[in-house]
Protein backbone atom coordinates (compact mmCIF):
# COMPACT_ATOMS: atom_id res chain seq x y z
CA UNK A 1 0.00 0.00 0.00
CA UNK A 2 0.97 3.38 -0.97
CA UNK A 3 3.00 5.29 2.25
CA UNK A 4 1.78 8.66 2.61
CA UNK A 5 4.18 11.21 3.71
CA UNK A 6 4.36 15.32 4.31
CA UNK A 7 7.88 15.30 4.46
CA UNK A 8 10.95 14.51 2.09
CA UNK A 9 12.45 11.31 1.97
CA UNK A 10 15.97 10.21 2.34
CA UNK A 11 16.06 8.55 -0.94
CA UNK A 12 15.13 11.90 -2.82
CA UNK A 13 18.34 12.97 -1.87
CA UNK A 14 19.12 14.10 -5.83
CA UNK A 15 16.32 16.63 -5.79
CA UNK A 16 17.77 18.71 -2.17
CA UNK A 17 20.53 19.29 -4.47
CA UNK A 18 18.56 21.71 -6.39
CA UNK A 19 17.77 25.45 -5.31
CA UNK A 20 15.60 27.95 -5.49
CA UNK A 21 15.63 30.01 -8.42
CA UNK A 22 15.79 33.63 -9.18
CA UNK A 23 12.90 34.64 -11.17
CA UNK A 24 15.41 36.38 -14.00
CA UNK A 25 17.54 32.55 -14.03
CA UNK A 26 17.06 30.44 -16.77
CA UNK A 27 16.05 26.91 -15.83
CA UNK A 28 19.19 24.01 -16.37
CA UNK A 29 17.95 22.24 -19.73
CA UNK A 30 19.36 18.93 -18.71
CA UNK A 31 17.15 18.89 -15.31
CA UNK A 32 13.73 17.10 -15.41
CA UNK A 33 11.53 19.69 -13.61
CA UNK A 34 12.32 23.31 -11.94
CA UNK A 35 12.31 23.01 -8.31
CA UNK A 36 11.32 26.43 -6.66
CA UNK A 37 10.25 25.81 -3.14
CA UNK A 38 12.69 24.41 -1.05
CA UNK A 39 10.54 22.89 1.81
CA UNK A 40 8.99 21.64 -0.87
CA UNK A 41 5.97 19.02 0.63
CA UNK A 42 6.20 15.25 -0.43
CA UNK A 43 3.35 12.66 -0.27
CA UNK A 44 0.42 12.82 1.33
CA UNK A 45 -1.86 14.32 -0.90
CA UNK A 46 -5.50 13.06 -0.95
CA UNK A 47 -6.97 15.49 -3.88
CA UNK A 48 -5.54 16.81 -6.99
CA UNK A 49 -7.24 19.84 -9.11
CA UNK A 50 -6.37 20.36 -12.73
CA UNK A 51 -6.66 23.37 -14.82
CA UNK A 52 -7.98 22.32 -18.24
CA UNK A 53 -6.70 24.07 -21.84
CA UNK A 54 -2.60 24.11 -21.65
CA UNK A 55 -3.15 21.76 -18.81
CA UNK A 56 -4.39 18.62 -20.24
CA UNK A 57 -6.07 19.70 -23.26
CA UNK A 58 -4.32 21.15 -26.27
CA UNK A 59 -7.97 21.54 -28.55
CA UNK A 60 -8.46 25.40 -28.02
CA UNK A 61 -4.85 26.36 -28.77
CA UNK A 62 -3.73 29.45 -29.93
CA UNK A 63 -7.00 31.01 -28.37
CA UNK A 64 -4.87 34.37 -27.80
CA UNK A 65 -4.38 34.78 -31.41
CA UNK A 66 -8.63 34.67 -31.57
CA UNK A 67 -9.41 36.71 -28.27
CA UNK A 68 -6.44 39.46 -28.59
CA UNK A 69 -7.20 40.55 -32.00
CA UNK A 70 -10.99 40.44 -31.66
CA UNK A 71 -10.35 43.30 -28.28
CA UNK A 72 -7.91 45.12 -30.27
CA UNK A 73 -10.42 45.66 -33.09
CA UNK A 74 -13.14 46.78 -30.66
CA UNK A 75 -10.75 49.02 -29.06
CA UNK A 76 -9.87 50.96 -32.49
CA UNK A 77 -13.32 51.35 -33.02
CA UNK A 78 -13.22 54.20 -30.71
CA UNK A 79 -12.12 57.42 -30.40
CA UNK A 80 -8.49 56.20 -29.22
CA UNK A 81 -5.30 57.77 -30.71
CA UNK A 82 -3.55 54.74 -29.43
CA UNK A 83 -1.67 52.44 -32.48
CA UNK A 84 -2.73 49.10 -32.99
CA UNK A 85 0.20 47.95 -31.35
CA UNK A 86 -0.14 50.00 -28.48
CA UNK A 87 -3.12 48.28 -27.89
CA UNK A 88 -2.00 45.28 -28.47
CA UNK A 89 0.69 45.78 -25.75
CA UNK A 90 -2.39 46.45 -23.28
CA UNK A 91 -4.99 44.02 -24.20
CA UNK A 92 -2.46 40.97 -24.12
CA UNK A 93 -1.64 42.43 -20.68
CA UNK A 94 -5.11 42.26 -18.98
CA UNK A 95 -6.17 39.17 -21.10
CA UNK A 96 -3.33 37.00 -20.07
CA UNK A 97 -3.18 38.99 -16.22
CA UNK A 98 -6.70 37.05 -16.16
CA UNK A 99 -6.15 33.90 -17.60
CA UNK A 100 -7.49 31.24 -15.33
CA UNK A 101 -10.73 32.90 -14.90
CA UNK A 102 -13.88 32.59 -16.40
CA UNK A 103 -13.87 34.16 -19.53
CA UNK A 104 -16.62 36.64 -18.78
CA UNK A 105 -13.82 38.68 -16.86
CA UNK A 106 -11.88 39.22 -19.79
CA UNK A 107 -14.83 40.53 -21.73
CA UNK A 108 -15.83 42.64 -18.61
CA UNK A 109 -12.55 44.27 -19.00
CA UNK A 110 -12.61 44.86 -22.45
CA UNK A 111 -16.11 46.76 -21.73
CA UNK A 112 -14.32 48.78 -19.23
CA UNK A 113 -11.35 49.62 -21.55
CA UNK A 114 -13.77 50.46 -24.61
CA UNK A 115 -15.72 52.84 -22.08
CA UNK A 116 -12.95 54.73 -20.90
CA UNK A 117 -12.15 55.35 -24.23
CA UNK A 118 -15.13 57.12 -25.43
CA UNK A 119 -16.82 53.94 -27.16
CA UNK A 120 -20.77 51.94 -26.31
CA UNK A 121 -19.57 48.95 -25.03
CA UNK A 122 -21.66 45.95 -25.83
CA UNK A 123 -22.75 43.37 -22.68
CA UNK A 124 -19.36 41.35 -22.06
CA UNK A 125 -21.98 38.40 -22.65
CA UNK A 126 -22.23 39.24 -26.04
CA UNK A 127 -18.50 40.18 -26.23
CA UNK A 128 -17.78 36.59 -25.08
CA UNK A 129 -20.37 35.00 -27.68
CA UNK A 130 -18.46 36.50 -30.33
CA UNK A 131 -15.25 35.53 -29.24
CA UNK A 132 -16.84 31.80 -29.12
CA UNK A 133 -18.45 31.88 -32.47
CA UNK A 134 -14.84 32.97 -33.62
CA UNK A 135 -12.92 30.88 -31.75
CA UNK A 136 -15.19 27.86 -32.57
CA UNK A 137 -14.13 28.27 -36.33
CA UNK A 138 -10.88 26.40 -35.32
CA UNK A 139 -12.19 24.52 -32.27
CA UNK A 140 -15.10 23.14 -34.15
CA UNK A 141 -12.95 21.09 -36.34
CA UNK A 142 -10.34 20.03 -34.16
CA UNK A 143 -13.07 18.27 -32.20
CA UNK A 144 -15.09 17.00 -35.17
CA UNK A 145 -11.93 15.53 -36.26
CA UNK A 146 -11.48 13.50 -32.72
CA UNK A 147 -15.63 12.76 -32.46
CA UNK A 148 -15.64 10.90 -36.20
CA UNK A 149 -11.82 9.32 -35.77
CA UNK A 150 -9.84 12.01 -38.08
CA UNK A 151 -7.77 12.69 -35.24
CA UNK A 152 -6.06 10.81 -32.03
CA UNK A 153 -7.05 12.15 -28.80
CA UNK A 154 -3.27 11.73 -27.29
CA UNK A 155 -2.47 14.08 -29.96
CA UNK A 156 -4.36 16.82 -28.42
CA UNK A 157 -3.34 16.40 -25.06
CA UNK A 158 -0.17 17.83 -23.41
CA UNK A 159 2.29 14.26 -23.76
CA UNK A 160 1.88 12.38 -20.63
CA UNK A 161 -1.52 13.66 -19.79
CA UNK A 162 -3.46 9.85 -19.62
CA UNK A 163 -0.47 8.63 -18.25
CA UNK A 164 -0.45 10.69 -15.08
CA UNK A 165 -4.05 10.82 -14.34
CA UNK A 166 -3.81 6.94 -14.77
CA UNK A 167 -1.29 7.17 -12.10
CA UNK A 168 -3.02 9.45 -9.92
CA UNK A 169 -6.34 7.18 -10.00
CA UNK A 170 -4.39 4.13 -8.89
CA UNK A 171 -3.21 5.86 -5.95
CA UNK A 172 -6.36 6.68 -4.74
CA UNK A 173 -6.38 10.61 -5.59
CA UNK A 174 -9.72 11.85 -5.90
CA UNK A 175 -9.29 14.22 -9.00
CA UNK A 176 -11.10 17.12 -9.89
CA UNK A 177 -11.11 19.50 -13.07
CA UNK A 178 -11.80 23.23 -13.25
CA UNK A 179 -11.80 25.61 -15.90
CA UNK A 180 -12.36 29.28 -17.23
CA UNK A 181 -13.87 28.22 -20.55
CA UNK A 182 -18.13 27.49 -20.10
CA UNK A 183 -18.92 24.28 -18.98
CA UNK A 184 -20.75 23.02 -21.07
CA UNK A 185 -17.64 22.92 -23.33
CA UNK A 186 -15.42 21.39 -20.97
CA UNK A 187 -17.66 18.47 -20.32
CA UNK A 188 -17.83 17.80 -23.97
CA UNK A 189 -13.95 18.29 -24.89
CA UNK A 190 -12.63 16.38 -21.79
CA UNK A 191 -14.81 13.44 -23.51
CA UNK A 192 -14.43 13.65 -26.85
CA UNK A 193 -10.12 13.79 -25.37
CA UNK A 194 -11.71 10.32 -23.36
CA UNK A 195 -10.33 12.10 -19.95
CA UNK A 196 -13.78 12.51 -18.51
CA UNK A 197 -13.77 9.24 -16.77
CA UNK A 198 -10.80 10.53 -14.63
CA UNK A 199 -13.16 13.24 -12.99
CA UNK A 200 -16.53 11.55 -12.72
CA UNK A 201 -18.75 14.32 -11.55
CA UNK A 202 -15.95 16.76 -10.67
CA UNK A 203 -15.61 18.25 -13.57
CA UNK A 204 -16.11 22.31 -13.51
CA UNK A 205 -16.55 25.12 -15.76
CA UNK A 206 -17.86 28.75 -16.46
CA UNK A 207 -21.36 29.49 -16.17
CA UNK A 208 -23.21 32.68 -17.26
CA UNK A 209 -24.02 33.63 -13.48
CA UNK A 210 -20.69 33.73 -13.04
CA UNK A 211 -20.78 34.10 -9.63
CA UNK A 212 -21.65 30.66 -9.13
CA UNK A 213 -18.23 29.36 -10.04
CA UNK A 214 -14.75 30.11 -9.50
CA UNK A 215 -11.39 27.94 -8.87
CA UNK A 216 -11.81 29.36 -5.51
CA UNK A 217 -15.09 27.78 -4.85
CA UNK A 218 -13.80 24.29 -6.18
CA UNK A 219 -11.40 24.19 -3.72
CA UNK A 220 -13.36 25.22 -1.22
CA UNK A 221 -15.91 22.69 -1.65
CA UNK A 222 -12.57 19.63 -2.13
CA UNK A 223 -11.91 21.15 1.78
CA UNK A 224 -15.58 20.93 2.84
CA UNK A 225 -16.94 18.52 0.86
CA UNK A 226 -13.78 15.42 1.65
CA UNK A 227 -12.81 17.44 4.76
CA UNK A 228 -9.43 17.47 2.77
CA UNK A 229 -6.61 19.75 4.65
CA UNK A 230 -4.84 22.50 2.50
CA UNK A 231 -1.69 20.54 2.70
CA UNK A 232 -3.81 17.55 1.40
CA UNK A 233 -4.17 19.65 -1.97
CA UNK A 234 -2.35 19.12 -5.45
CA UNK A 235 -2.87 21.17 -8.41
CA UNK A 236 -1.20 21.34 -11.85
CA UNK A 237 -2.48 24.42 -13.98
CA UNK A 238 -0.81 27.17 -16.99
CA UNK A 239 -2.76 29.89 -15.53
CA UNK A 240 -2.42 32.43 -12.58
CA UNK A 241 -5.85 31.28 -11.01
CA UNK A 242 -5.16 27.47 -9.77
CA UNK A 243 -1.32 28.34 -8.55
CA UNK A 244 -2.58 31.16 -6.54
CA UNK A 245 -5.62 29.53 -4.52
CA UNK A 246 -3.94 26.11 -3.93
CA UNK A 247 -0.67 27.66 -2.45
CA UNK A 248 -2.96 29.88 -0.77
CA UNK A 249 -5.17 27.31 0.78
CA UNK A 250 -1.76 25.73 2.02
CA UNK A 251 -1.30 23.28 -0.89
CA UNK A 252 1.30 22.49 -3.54
CA UNK A 253 1.09 24.07 -6.79
CA UNK A 254 2.59 22.46 -9.91
CA UNK A 255 3.23 25.18 -13.01
CA UNK A 256 2.65 23.50 -16.37
CA UNK A 257 4.41 25.81 -18.63
CA UNK A 258 3.46 23.73 -21.73
CA UNK A 259 4.40 24.44 -25.32
CA UNK A 260 1.41 24.02 -26.68
CA UNK A 261 2.45 24.03 -30.55
CA UNK A 262 5.57 21.72 -30.70
CA UNK A 263 4.18 19.65 -27.75
CA UNK A 264 7.27 19.98 -26.33
CA UNK A 265 10.09 21.96 -23.97
CA UNK A 266 9.38 24.71 -21.46
CA UNK A 267 7.26 28.26 -22.30
CA UNK A 268 9.57 30.53 -21.15
CA UNK A 269 6.94 33.33 -21.03
CA UNK A 270 4.47 30.98 -19.46
CA UNK A 271 7.29 29.32 -17.13
CA UNK A 272 8.18 32.90 -15.79
CA UNK A 273 4.11 33.93 -15.25
CA UNK A 274 4.10 30.76 -12.85
CA UNK A 275 6.75 31.72 -11.13
CA UNK A 276 5.44 34.76 -10.09
CA UNK A 277 1.78 33.27 -9.10
CA UNK A 278 3.99 31.30 -6.52
CA UNK A 279 4.69 27.85 -8.58
CA UNK A 280 6.35 24.97 -6.51
CA UNK A 281 7.53 23.32 -9.36
CA UNK A 282 7.75 24.22 -13.45
CA UNK A 283 7.65 21.67 -15.91
CA UNK A 284 6.54 21.32 -19.75
CA UNK A 285 4.78 18.46 -19.91
CA UNK A 286 4.46 14.67 -18.05
CA UNK A 287 6.72 13.00 -20.15
CA UNK A 288 8.92 11.96 -17.26
CA UNK A 289 6.38 10.98 -15.27
CA UNK A 290 8.39 8.37 -12.51
CA UNK A 291 10.05 11.15 -11.92
CA UNK A 292 7.65 13.63 -11.08
CA UNK A 293 5.54 11.26 -9.09
CA UNK A 294 8.84 10.57 -7.27
CA UNK A 295 9.24 14.32 -7.00
CA UNK A 296 6.30 14.72 -5.49
CA UNK A 297 6.41 11.81 -2.92
CA UNK A 298 3.75 9.76 -5.23
CA UNK A 299 6.27 6.60 -6.27
CA UNK A 300 4.86 3.34 -5.66
CA UNK A 301 7.71 2.56 -3.41
CA UNK A 302 7.47 6.13 -1.37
Amino acid sequence: MLRRRTACDAHLGAWRKLEPRSKTVPPDPTLPFEVLRPDLPRGGFRAVLFDFDGTLSLIRRNWQNVMIPMMVDALSATATRETREELFVKVEEFVMRLNGRQTIYQMMQLADEVHARGGSPLDPLDYKRRYHDLLWEQVGKRVADLKQGRAEPDDWTVPGTRALLTALCERGLSLFLASGTDLKYVRDEAQTLRLGHFFGPHIYGALDDYKSFSKALVIRKMIDEMGVRGEELLAFGDGFVEIEEVRRAGGVAVGVASEEERRAGINDWKRRRLIRAGADVIIGDYRRLDDLLELLGLAVNS
